[in-house]
């Protein structure tokens, strides 16, 4: 199979100069992951879910912070993009994804973008098809945070990693998944846009007597389980790939948690299965 065989298209693009509001509402939309940027009709970067949801880190005070929405996409957008041709095999698109760590190539043919292969694309794949083996062959370890943990150590944690982390109870069960998406797509715009429970002084008008009166504004903090999606989705380990494939499809979801007797023991995800494809 070729690019050709599995691409999606057409293909949604914004220019440079369209907010991240305008994106992400068209991700929301049309239940994307990402958008192609073209300036005149050149291709000029990609800006991903991934490129929103790090960038929501709350450090500064909100005084000093530009609305996320209202910045253009240029200034979050991925440029140079990597391309493939067509008939691009789908095994080195696979080894493409897992060596580079990216999520999407964009197809061009004779200088124009035809189309655009995401790993969701590549499970379409024959060679995904042709995989048995029990998850527990493929499965990686899963970064926790606590469900009370702040949003700035989520996004570390993320970050640091490049992956989903799965939230815990203070016992230690299963609370929830936080993935690009969760952060991405946060629509509690109250919090977000707010001081990360931190008290800040703000000037009011001039008093009767002269004098500019003062007030504290205390705005609650964004926690991990303001975003996680809960319940978690989870297979046991000796569960076959075809299986957990057709529960992720069944599910709209790229990724189960494996649990062991009740026991969190890793995270099977579709970078997973597309490294196997890779090999």
């Amino acid at each position: 199979m070729f690019a050709r065989d599995v691409m999606t298209t057409p293909v949604f693009i914004v220019s440079p100069g369209e907010t991240i509001a305008y994106a992400r509402n068209l991700m929301v939309k049309h239940k994307i992951s990402r958008v192609l940027v073209m300036d005149d009709r050149k291709l000029t970067g990609i800006l991903t879910k991934k490129d929103i949801a790090y960038r929501l880190r709350q450090g500064e005070p909100a005084w000093r912070r530009r609305p996320i929405d209202q910045i253009p996409v240029g200034a979050f957008a991925t440029s140079k993009p990597l391309v493939v041709a067509p008939d691009t095999g789908i095994k080195k698109i696979a080894g493409i994804f897992a060596g580079r760590n990216i999520s999407c190539v964009p197809v061009i043919d004779a200088g124009t973008v035809v189309g655009i292969v995401t790993k969701t694309d590549l499970m379409k794949s024959v060679l995904v098809r042709n995989l048995i083996c029990p998850v527990s062959d493929t499965m990686e370890d899963v970064a926790t945070v606590s469900r009370y943990h702040s949003l700035d150590h989520v996004i570390n944690v993320m970050s640091e990693r490049n992956d989903k982390v799965v939230v815990l109870n203070n016992d230690g069960s299963l609370a929830g998944i936080i993935t690009e998406t969760n952060l991405a797509f946060f629509d509690n715009q109250q919090k977000i846009s707010g001081v990360m429970g931190k008290d800040l002084t703000i000037g009011r008008r001039e008093q009767a007597d002269g004098t500019i009166g003062q007030r504290l504004l205390t705005v609650a903090s964004v926690i991990a389980e303001d975003v996680m999606t809960s319940p978690v989705i989870t297979v046991p380990p000796d569960t076959l790939l075809p299986d957990a494939l057709e529960l992720m499809k069944k599910n709209h979801v790229n990724s189960l948690v494996v649990l062991d007797n009740g026991t969190l023991s890793g995270i099977i995800k579709r970078d997973d299965i597309i490294k196997e494809v890779a090999k």
